[in-house]
C-alpha cells in the first residue's frame, strides 16, 4: 500500500479546480458562443446545432447530458473509476449550468461584451477560455466530457498530444454544420452565405482551442532530473519504484568532505509529479539532500517516444 495516500485536502482542491474548469467553460459557451450562433467543438458543439437546429426548443445541457452519458462509460472501462467520478461530476455540473446559465447571465451584459463586438472576436475570446477550461480539468485526471475523454483514451495508448486528437475529431463536427439548417437568433434561417462564415468561424475556434489546450497542459509535460543523497537511500528507492511507479538508478558516491561513500538515486520524473516525489523523501528521510533540474527532453518508456522521420524516409529512398 502506498506510505502516503490522497488527502481530504487534495482532493477537495482537486475538485474546486474542476468546478472552476466547468465554470469558466459554460460561461465561455452561454456569452460568447451561443449568443453568436457559433459553433464549436465537442459534444457542447454537437449539442449547439441541435439547439440551432430546433431554434432553441432543445436546451444545449440535455444535448450535452445525453451524448456525454454513453461516452462516460466508454471512459470507465478504459480509463478506470477514479476518472469516471470525476467526470460524472463534471458533466453532471456542466449540464446543470447550461440549463440555468441563460437565466441568470443579464442579457444586456452579453449583448455590450460580446454580441456588439462581433463575431471574430468572441470566437477568440470564447475559444481561448474553453481550452483553458478543458485544461484546468485535465490537469486533476478528469474531464469537461466530449471528445476530450476520447483524447485522454489516446492519450493513454499512443504519444500523441490530446490538443491534436481534439482538433482532429472537432474538425468532422464543425463541418457537418454546414449541411444542417440552422436558426438565427431572429428565429430565421441562415443563409448560404451565414453557413460557410459559421464554418469558417467554428475551424479557427478548434484551432485556438486546441492550441490553447496544448500549451496549458505542456508545463505538466515538462520532466525533472532529481538526484537523491540519504542514508535512507533503499527505503526511499522501493517508495519511489512501488507507489510512485517511477524507475531510478542508483549511482555509487563519495561525499569529498566527509570522506564517506554514500549512493546517490537518480530519478526523472515529470515535473507535475515532483511534488509528491518530494513529499515522500520528506516523509522518509527529512534530512535529505535533493537537487532538481528541467530537462530539455526525456525518451524512453513512460516518457516520449524517440521519433526519426526523416531518416526513416531516407532508408526507404
Amino acid at each position: 500500500m502506498p506510505i502516503i495516500k490522497t488527502s481530504l485536502a487534495q482532493r477537495i482542491r482537486e475538485y474546486l479546480v474542476m468546478t472552476l474548469g466547468v465554470l469558466v467553460f459554460v460561461i465561455s459557451w452561454n456569452i460568447f458562443i451561443l449568443p453568436n450562433n457559433l459553433v464549436g467543438s465537442g459534444v457542447s458543439g454537437l449539442s449547439s446545432i441541435v439547439y440551432y437546429a430546433t431554434n432553441g426548443k432543445i436546451n444545449v445541457g440535455y444535448t450535452y447530458f445525453a451524448i456525454n452519458v454513453i461516452l462516460l462509460l466508454i471512459a470507465i472501462k478504459v480509463l478506470g473509476k477514479q476518472f469516471g467520478g470525476k467526470t460524472v461530476y463534471a458533466i453532471v455540473t456542466a449540464s446543470i449550468l447550461f440549463r440555468i446559465a441563460p437565466e441568470i447571465i443579464p442579457q444586456d451584459f452579453v449583448q455590450a461584451i460580446a454580441v456588439a463586438n462581433g463575431k471574430m472576436i468572441s470566437t477568440i475570446i470564447g475559444a481561448g477560455l474553453v481550452g483553458v477550461s478543458i485544461g484546468l480539468t485535465m490537469s486533476v485526471q478528469g474531464s469537461t466530457g466530449g471528445t476530450d475523454i476520447i483524447a485522454l483514451i489516446v492519450a493513454k495508448y499512443k504519444n500523441i498530444s490530446p490538443g491534436r486528437v481534439v482538433l482532429l475529431i472537432d474538425i468532422i463536427i464543425v463541418t457537418s454544420s454546414f449541411f444542417i439548417p440552422i436558426y438565427n437568433q431572429d428565429g430565421t434561417l441562415m443563409n448560404l452565405t451565414e453557413r460557410v462564415a459559421t464554418v469558417v468561424y467554428g475551424y479557427i475556434m478548434i484551432v485556438i482551442i486546441s492550441f490553447t489546450l496544448d500549451m496549458y497542459l505542456s508545463g505538466t509535460k515538462q520532466s525533472v532530473q532529481v538526484f537523491i543523497f540519504s542514508k535512507k537511500y533503499e527505503e526511499l528507492a522501493d517508495a519511489i519504484t512501488n507507489d510512485l511507479h517511477r524507475g531510478l538508478t542508483v549511482l555509487p558516491g563519495k561525499g569529498w568532505y566527509t570522506k564517506q561513500e554514500s549512493n546517490v538515486l537518480l530519478v526523472v520524473t515529470r515535473k507535475a509529479d515532483l511534488n509528491m516525489l518530494l513529499k515522500y523523501i520528506k516523509y522518509i528521510d527529512p534530512q535529505a539532500f535533493v537537487s532538481v533540474a528541467t530537462v530539455m527532453g526525456v525518451y524512453g518508456q513512460g516518457f516520449d517516444a524517440i521519433k526519426l522521420k526523416a531518416e526513416a524516409k531516407k532508408k526507404e529512398a
